[in-house]
């Protein structure tokens, strides 16, 4: 991919917007959809902060022209042409590199490339707003992958010993205030997690939900490694064999429910049913095959009946 013109200085307006603009910068090559969208939700937000000043013209002028560099090169990339199919790809990468960062702070595996990950994760989160308000499941996830990345960040740099796993969050603690703090001193780019830090691996992403959260479906895609963590080279590890795997009870009524007269769907009915056909076809990518049958059933739930 080509490069794109460079922006000049961001602007103090912008300050909120910097951390995402940054992540779109990290994810040029790695995953170019992901770079567009990080934009994208940087000049809606820009937008709304300065539209007039002319050091802020000037930046939303330059970086209208990245959006259309990248828009022109992605062509006709399915993730930029479809809003559902671009909301899809989004979500399931934040959450995929949310699971690997909890799946490390879980295991007690504390480090700089873990609480980046939980960070970007949250920053991904703020994106997925280009496409309408979020849902409940991923308002608590961003709210608990920032508080994260700044409870972790701070007792590393005090000494002190994060506690792993899940904790709970008081309603009170503001996690906005403390962003910058958990943000501000990671690497622009992931440092080389230490020998005790293992190497990323969708199939040891947990499955399960913590406190008070639920992990939705369609966790497990896209296949792009989003944190970058490099895999181990030189050093020996036990095999691992793949569990079997739980698979949902399907309901029987599914198998001779037929589309009702009367039922009408409605355009959010269709995108829904879509994304859940969507999210099928993303676990399918690693063989989760429970992820998938809970989704497709969802979905033909919802087409036959109109209802959830």
């Amino acid at each position: 991919m080509a490069a794109l013109a460079p922006l000049p200085p961001l602007p103090p307006q912008f300050k909120s917007i910097q951390h995402h603009l940054r992540t779109a910068q990290e994810h040029d090559k790695r995953d170019p959809v992901v770079a567009y969208y990080c934009r994208l939700y940087a000049m809606q937000t820009g937008m709304k902060i300065d539209s007039k000043t002319p050091e802020c013209r000037k930046f939303l002028s330059k970086l209208m022209d990245q959006l259309e560099a990248l828009k022109k090169q992605l062509g006709d990339n399915e993730a930029i042409t479809q809003e559902i199919v671009g909301c899809a790809h989004l979500e399931n990468y934040a959450l995929k590199m949310f699971l690997y960062a909890d799946n490390e702070d879980r295991a007690g595996r504390f480090h700089k490339n873990m609480i980046k990950s939980f960070y970007t994760a949250s920053l991904l989160i703020d994106v997925i707003t280009v496409f309408g308000e979020l849902t409940d499941e991923n308002v608590k996830h961003r709210k608990y992958a920032r508080w994260k990345a700044t409870y972790i960040h701070n007792c590393l740099k005090n000494g002190e010993t994060p506690q792993a796993g899940p904790v709970g969050i008081e309603e009170d603690n503001d996690v906005e205030e403390n962003e910058d703090a958990g943000a501000s001193s990671l690497p622009t780019q992931p440092p080389q997690p230490s020998s005790s830090s293992s190497s990323y691996d969708p199939s040891s992403m947990p499955s399960g939900g913590y406190t008070g959260i639920q992990i939705p479906p369609g966790a497990h895609a896209p296949a792009n490694t989003p944190a970058e963590v490099p895999h181990s080279t030189g050093v020996t590890s036990n095999t691992i064999q793949p569990t079997p795997q739980t698979i949902p009870a399907i309901d029987p009524a599914l198998f001779s429910t037929i589309s009702q007269g009367d039922v009408r769907l409605t355009p959010e009915d269709f995108a829904r049913a879509q994304k859940y056909c969507k999210y099928a076809g993303s676990a399918l990518q690693y063989e989760d095959v429970s992820t998938a049958v809970q989704n497709l059933q969802k979905a033909l739930k919802l087409l036959t009946t109109g209802r959830e």
